[in-house]
């Protein structure tokens, strides 16, 4: 046997003493973890009912938690407006809200009724005004979805009419009432609607004018085969609408009816969609068809279509493509960087006293970093007289915001040479701050009065004055030097005073000197708005207003009583140079309605804002019913109805635009 070195017999004893002492000093240690001792601290949560009320915030309105949630909106209004020589004045009410139901949907109201000695002129003073009642997602058994509405509305339309992707059909106004029915589980609908004709009238306060005649509407669509949908819609109008001298618009004799027929076929790459169209305007018979159809191959997106429209085609009181007889094709290109489209149509006139030739436009845009990008546009129209037009741009953003420099040439037989170049810039600013900058030079030409050099320079945005007044509004000044010039300053500017809870003051102020036509969009098939000299319009408008939210907390709009908000703002503009940006100098969409999720509907102001307070978090969609914009601007199908994301306590802003074909 092998014995231990000497010494090695206290080593082992020096560590079986530490590993005794160890053991007892680690088994309080783990009695304490074990079994705590009374009166250890221990984490808790408070409830919510054991919470001490906070005090009340002076800027909010009481709480009101009785009943469903619901708002009422009351605002008393007082304008004065000069156009021309003359001077009127208005004063009206407006009134509005929702109301949430358990079993009958959601209830919405927008009125208006005011006074004004402009309606007949020395005649003396008269009434005008508008009401809509909407009930909105009113189930019922079977997965049917009902919207129904009174008052002031515009005729529906099938998803295959208004989803349409060359030519555009319009509604009609009417003072009457309407229903939609719809089946989500399939895709069957049906409307109808009837009432009475006539146009949106009205400068501060929004009103409606009745004609003579009667307009009604019906329409169905429902899902035929793997794929396919068809729709039938018929329309009767009494009466056309026509601009006058003025630059307003007024209801002439002649009764229409109209019916559309519509079959389309959809799969994950391709469609086709095909239309017949046959109408009486004033008892005289015409017929038109067109067929749309796309197809997705890889990065590349191809658009084509024939279509042949008789003379005198009408759909109810608005006027549309007629005359014309052709095809057309685009080609359009988008991944990583580059994004460009192409397309050529060939046009005849069935008459002989249209449009014959070709039309070709082409359009590409280079994304160089992710701040720099720029791109062109070209479109050519050959036939008796040749014409072009051509923009060069350039984007950029950095520290000063979003750079766009811009330059616009046009030339051609009856058209004149004519030039711009402008810049916007959209400057970054901390939150409750935005600011739009414009400046433009050119020269307009005019085959008939000459050229006019002109110089503009504009500003939009909206700044807050603390947390209870705000600033909002655009202003444009123009000078011209030329036989068609336009000298001036046009101003919308709007500032809110929130003065108590539930109440603000409103004071806006406009001035317009008139518009020009721009000269740069040469589609043949584009409806060709007249020149009008307008004259010099000024206002002023002073409101109060009153608002109540009333239910379980406040009421969220799109979700439960009590869950997390924020809010959705935005507004609607005409897109003159379409990039999907609103610059200074672009017009705002007045007195035009959005809708919320279906259910919740708002008019854009003088200024084209819209804003939806306390929209419930998370994924909603804006649908802008196109009721009072003005021909030949429209909505394509991405803008007109949109999804957005809403986060807490934010606001998700949208700018949508208007475009018009080119």
């Amino acid at each position: 046997m092998r014995l231990p070195p000497p010494g090695s017999h206290r080593l082992v004893l020096r560590r079986l003493a530490w590993c005794v002492a160890g053991a007892l000093v680690a088994a309080p240690v783990a009695a304490s973890e074990t079994a705590p001792p009374a009166g250890a601290y221990r984490d808790r949560i408070i409830a919510p009912q054991a919470l001490a009320p906070l005090p009340p915030d002076e800027d909010e309105a009481p709480a009101d938690d009785d009943g469903p949630p619901r708002a009422l909106r009351v605002e008393l209004q007082l304008a004065r407006s000069e156009r021309g020589e003359r001077s009127y004045d208005e004063h009206g009410l407006s009134a509005g809200g929702f109301w949430e139901t358990a079993d009958h949907g959601s209830l919405s109201l927008d009125a208006n009724l005011f006074r004004s000695d402009r309606l007949h002129g020395d005649e003396g003073r008269d009434w005008g005004g508008l009401a809509t009642l909407w009930q909105r997602n009113l189930y019922l058994d079977g997965g049917w979805r009902v919207d129904n509405g009174l008052g002031v509305l515009n005729t529906p339309a099938p998803e295959l009419q208004r989803n349409q992707y060359r030519f555009f059909l319009p509604t009609a106004p009417l003072a009457g009432a309407s229903t939609q029915w719809r089946q989500d589980a399939d895709g069957t609908s049906a409307y109808a609607a009837f009432g009475r004709a006539g146009v949106y009238d009205g400068r501060r306060m929004a009103g409606f004018d009745p004609g003579d005649g009667r307009v009604a509407a019906a329409g169905v669509q429902w899902r035929s085969g793997a794929g396919w949908n068809q729709s039938l819609a018929v329309l009767g109008s009494g009466g056309r609408i026509v601009a006058d001298g003025r630059g307003d618009l007024d209801f002439a004799s002649g009764d229409s009816q109209a019916a559309h027929w519509a079959a389309g076929w959809r799969s994950e790459r391709d469609s086709v969609q095909f239309n017949l169209l046959g109408s009486r305007n004033d008892g005289r018979d015409a017929a038109g068809g067109w067929i749309d159809a796309s197809a997705r191959r890889g990065r590349y997106r191809h658009h084509y279509g024939v279509f042949s429209l008789d003379p005198g085609l009408a759909w109810g009181a608005l006027p549309i493509n007629q005359d014309v007889r052709g095809g057309y094709y685009r080609l359009g290109y988008q991944y990583g960087r580059w994004q460009w489209n192409a397309g050529v149509d060939d046009i005849r006139s069935i008459s002989g006293d249209g449009f014959d030739g070709q039309y070709a436009t082409a359009y590409a845009r280079y994304q160089a970093s992710s701040r720099l990008g720029y791109g062109a546009s070209l479109s050519l129209r050959h036939a008796d007289g040749d014409a072009h037009a051509l923009q060069l741009f350039a984007d950029r953003s950095g520290e000063w915001g979003q750079t766009r420099l811009q330059f616009d040439h046009a030339d051609g037989d009856g058209l004149g040479r004519s030039w711009q170049a402008s810049i916007d810039q959209a400057l970054p600013l901390r939150a409750g701050r935005r600011l739009s900058v414009s400046l433009g030079y050119g020269e307009i030409a005019d085959a008939d009065a000459g050229s006019t050099r002109t110089a503009t320079l504009a500003f939009y945005g909206g700044l807050a004055l603390g947390s209870r007044v705000s600033l909002d509004g655009n202003a444009r000044w123009t000078y011209g030097d030329g036989a068609s010039a336009l000298r001036g300053t046009d101003l919308n500017l709007g500032l809110d005073w929130r003065i108590a809870p539930r109440w603000s003051l409103n004071l806006a102020v406009y001035q317009s000197r008139g518009r020009q036509r721009s000269p740069f969009a040469l589609d043949p098939l584009a409806i060709e708005s007249p020149f009008l000299a307008l004259p010099r319009e000024r206002s002023a408008l002073l409101s109060l207003r009153y608002d109540r939210q009333r239910g379980r907390s406040q009421a969220v709009l799109g979700g439960a009583p009590g869950a997390a908000t924020g809010h959705v703002a935005g507004s609607l503009f005409l897109d003159d140079n379409d990039d999907g940006v609103r610059a200074a100098s672009e017009q705002a969409a007045a007195n035009v309605t959005v809708v919320l999720d279906g259910r919740y509907a708002v008019r854009t102001d003088s200024n084209g804002e819209f804003a939806f307070p306390r929209v419930s978090v998370g994924e909603h969609t804006l649908e802008v019913v196109a009721d009072n914009l003005p021909l030949p601007w429209s909505l394509r199908e991405s803008s007109a109805r949109r999804r957005i994301e809403v986060s807490v306590r934010r606001t998700a802003r949208v700018d949508i635009p208007a475009a018009r074909p080119r």
